[in-house]
């Protein structure tokens, strides 16, 4: 296993995580499950879960590290770098591009492939910029000149993406509106530090729901449990419901749910913050 390096604070696609370089090979870049954990609006304790059930599918040092191994080594790496936070916590994982391939198999969520087709372009397959201070005066010069021209060619797609996210905002349909609006309050509670911003974002706009459908979704998700309950579903089943579930049942709510969540995402201004 080579070295690895802790890059800092990396920002893609809207996400901010800490940038991991080694241990899967040399430039391979690695993600935190407590990064993952985020992007997904999931918990550590989850997926950690989910990789422990799966064990057989991960193979060590090639798809994940576990810093709380058996290597004295990675443990000190961990709390040097602040990566344990208690002294319960059994596992820290570390994941490579191919061991968070696997993990979004496992996952299934709406979000996990539209996150990995951002992450794999924009952080993954991303190269370290070499160093030209030593180049020749006039290597440099037009270097510079590149430089001026590659950075008006960013700000130009960067409006671009400013269009296309307020398109984006304003364009999503009730017939995907599952993952589009999941999407935007993911991106909207990344924006506002990630963490537990994602329930408080989601508590907030269901509370808005409530408000002005004059309903209670707490009610109607515990009424379609009992109903369920009464058909002979499983308990697994009725706990895996959300409140999201009940709004799909009424096409009402789905409008009013939509609504909310485009407002809180053009008050967030998420399309600013991408950059």
């Amino acid at each position: 296993m080579n070295e690895l390096k802790v890059l800092g604070t990396e920002r893609i696609a809207g996400f901010k995580f800490t940038g991991i370089e080694g241990g899967f090979g040399e430039d391979k870049k690695s993600m935190l499950v407590k990064d993952i954990a985020i992007i997904h609006g999931s918990t550590v304790k989850r997926i950690n879960e989910l990789i422990n059930r799966n064990q057989n599918r991960f193979k060590k040092e090639v798809d994940i590290i576990d810093f709380l191994g058996r290597s004295e080594r990675l443990r000190d790496f961990a709390e040097k770098h602040g990566f344990i936070t208690s002294n319960r916590t059994e596992h820290v994982y570390l994941l490579s591009e191919r061991g968070y391939f696997k993990l979004l198999k496992i996952l299934e969520d709406d979000t996990a492939w539209d996150i990995y087709d951002q992450l794999v372009d924009g952080y993954f397959n991303m190269r370290q910029v070499l160093d030209t201070s030593r180049l020749s005066p006039e290597l440099q010069m037009f270097k510079g000149l590149f430089d001026s021209m590659a950075k008006q060619e960013l700000e130009t797609k960067r409006i671009d993406h400013k269009l296309d996210n307020i398109s984006e905002i304003v364009g999503t349909s009730t017939i995907d509106w599952r993952q589009g609006t999941t999407r935007l309050i993911q991106r909207i509670a990344q924006y506002q530090g990630g963490g537990e911003a994602y329930k408080n974002v989601r508590n907030g706009i269901y509370a808005e729901v409530d408000k002005r459908a004059g309903v209670s979704l707490k009610t109607r998700l515990t009424n379609k449990r009992r109903r369920m309950a009464d058909e002979g579903i499983s308990k697994s089943k009725r706990d895996k419901l959300n409140k999201v579930d009940v709004i799909q049942d009424d096409k009402k709510l789905i409008e009013i749910y939509m609504a909310i969540v485009k407002e809180y995402a053009i008050k967030n201004n998420v399309w600013e913050k991408d950059y």
